[in-house]
């Protein structure tokens, strides 16, 4: 992928994260359902934070480093 288009996708997956934290998505997993004694919207919470975390690591190993030369 080019430099260009990563970039976006780091802004495509900023917008996306936020998008997902917001009370009215976050609250269709406030369900009173437990997961392995833990409730849902704790599991979808940190869920959607490793997933943003993974996805911001992958997204920075692929992009290119920039030079000092550049400006």
């Amino acid at each position: 992928m080019e430099r260009r288009k990563l970039v976006s996708a780091a802004l495509v997956l900023t917008l996306l994260g936020a998008l997902l934290f917001m009370p009215p998505l976050a609250s269709v997993f406030q369900i009173h359902r437990l997961v392995l004694g833990v409730p849902a919207e704790v599991i979808y919470l940190f869920t959607v934070w490793v997933l943003l975390i993974v996805g911001a690591w992958w997204l920075g190993s692929r992009l290119p480093r920039e030079s000092e030369d550049e400006g």
